[in-house]
């Protein structure tokens, strides 16, 4: 794809380049950009910079350019283009958030470096820049995740991430996973039957089968899938299984 109503034949390539190559972890700073933070402390700049570090913003607004220089950072000029969250925090624009760090997924520093980067044209309005992304991607001047560019120029980049495949998991041989057995909640209500099969099977207060299903295990989270069809997941943290509010251990 290419982009078609603006005359230029690529935007900031050597940027790209710069980033995609970045093995030493040096600082990216987007310059001279409109920045619409979604943040109700920071709110909306002209002519700002945003900075991130790896997966993290650093710093947003203007005269971060200054020390582009001595942070040996890799500029890339954001020059008639709008930068919004890539997450839209829908809650918070009905203003249904009633606490600023409630709000998600704001360009505020400490946060995941998730952000869209559209022509001033196309982004009357956060809403209408994600709006961009959906209807005319090819439009689209960068799009980056956790400081990753999965978007840039209006086409895909190359080594990006990719969507999992929809669908149900193969099937896994659990065999030997020290998280298989039967866990027991502290009072003792609840045990679920971790099989190497990839199959659940939970006893509630004495009642036998009470639920079985399916489950998948992707690091420390788990997903089931209940016979009844819906729905749940757990997470492991140490020792423990936390899942529905219950937090148990290996029997």
């Amino acid at each position: 794809m290419t982009i078609t109503d603006t005359g230029t034949v690529s935007w900031n390539p050597e940027a790209l380049d710069e980033i995609l190559s970045n093995d030493e972890g040096r600082p990216v700073l987007f310059t001279n950009a409109r920045i619409l933070t979604m943040d109700p402390l920071i709110g909306a700049m002209v002519g700002a910079d945003i900075l991130f570090v790896g997966s993290l913003i650093a710093g947003v607004g203007p005269g971060i350019v200054t020390a582009a220089g001595d942070d040996n950072a890799i500029v890339v000029d954001g020059t008639v283009t709008t930068i919004v969250p890539a997450v839209m925090d829908a809650i918070a624009l009905a203003r249904g958030r009633s606490r600023r760090p409630e709000c998600v997924a704001t360009l505020t520093p400490g946060n995941t470096s998730d952000f869209l980067v559209v022509p001033d044209e196309l982004a009357d309005d956060a809403p209408s820049a994600v709006a961009t992304l959906l209807t005319r991607p090819e439009q689209v001047r960068a799009l980056v995740a956790a400081g990753s560019p999965v978007l840039w120029d209006g086409t895909d980049v190359p080594g990006r991430a990719t969507a999992p495949e929809t669908g149900f998991p193969a099937a896994t041989d659990l065999t030997g996973s020290p998280r298989l057995g039967v866990w027991i909640d502290r009072n003792d209500f609840l045990h679920q039957e971790l099989t190497a099969d990839g199959r659940y099977d939970e006893t509630r207060g004495g009642r036998p089968h009470a639920y079985q299903g399916r489950y998948w295990i992707d690091g420390d989270r788990i997903d089931y899938l209940d016979d009844l069809g819906f729905w749940t997941y757990g997470e492991f943290q140490g020792d423990e299984l936390h899942h529905a509010g219950y937090v148990m251990k290996l029997g």
